[in-house]
């Protein structure tokens, strides 16, 4: 038996990276899965987003679990697409259990940018990163309520939601303005839910082995960033954590082994936060 068995898993951003990893990893520990993607690009971000096809790889890797899933396409900004999926995936199975808000962007750039681009950048962060956030856990707590059960929710923030870095232009510091405000959420959600059992967290990873972290225009920014970016390295021996790493970290806070583990700030991050 695994132990999340008989559980329903709500997560954002999943047709690959951490997303997918998530999906995975807690359909292995027996929960089925609803799971919403963009699966289209964003003007803004240097580097491609999903596609319908890799959201299709994501259900047959969860269904190769012995797992159910229910994946749609749907954009984080856009709450009745993201209620509209979570509503369908309750009806479907019956219930929901856990959330992870993971979908995110990182629209880092080093070259010149116009004042309309440098704006466009934060806004389409922030969008993503945080209204996306507060999107999906409108969207789940009704139904995490009324299951009666209590609940668990993990939103994805980073180490740059615990310390400040992301440079000077609008898509760096969003994304670090976007990550510090998944937690001021995370915090007020985690007393308002407490009464009702339903926990809520974050985790906080240094640099993964996925498209946002690889990609040219990160390349670029972390070559650029300040004193020459040797700040960004981890103390300990490795340059990129693996997806699979992150979903650990998850499997645990959202499993009973975390049963009153709620309001923390869940670093995954090889030492990195406690060096800066």
């Amino acid at each position: 038996m695994g132990s999340l068995d008989g559980r329903v898993a709500f997560i954002t951003g999943v047709a690959r990276g951490q997303g997918r990893s998530h999906a995975v990893r807690l359909a292995a520990d027996g929960a089925d899965i609803i799971g919403v993607d963009i699966c289209s690009d964003i003007a803004s971000n240097g580097y491609p987003m999903a596609t319908p096809a890799e959201l299709e790889e994501t259900v047959a890797l969860v269904e190769a679990q012995g797992a159910k899933m229910l994946g749609s396409v749907a954009d984080v900004r856009d709450f009745s697409a993201v209620k509209g999926a979570l509503d369908a995936g309750v009806e479907h199975f019956g219930r929901l259990d856990i959330v992870c808000a993971n979908a995110g962007i990182a629209t880092m750039s080093f070259r010149e940018l116009t004042d309309a681009e440098d704006l466009e950048m934060w806004t389409d962060v922030l969008d993503v990163n945080l209204v996306g956030t507060f999107h999906t856990a409108k969207a789940a707590i009704p139904h995490l309520i009324a299951g009666g059960r209590g609940g668990s929710m993990v939103f994805t923030s980073s180490t740059a939601g615990l310390r400040g870095f992301g440079g000077m232009q609008g898509g760096g510091l969003g994304y670090a303005a976007s990550k510090h405000g998944i937690v001021g959420l995370m915090r007020a959600l985690a007393n308002a839910l407490a009464p009702h059992n339903i926990r809520v967290n974050t985790v906080h990873p240094t640099a993964v082995n996925t498209m946002m972290a690889v990609n040219p225009a990160m390349t670029e920014f972390l070559e650029h960033y300040p004193d020459g970016g040797p700040h960004l390295q981890n103390p300990m021996p490795v340059d990129l954590l693996e997806p699979e790493d992150i979903s650990a970290a998850v499997a645990y806070l959202v499993s009973d082994a975390a049963r009153y583990v709620t309001g923390v700030t869940f670093p995954v991050d090889a030492g990195f936060c406690n060096k800066l």
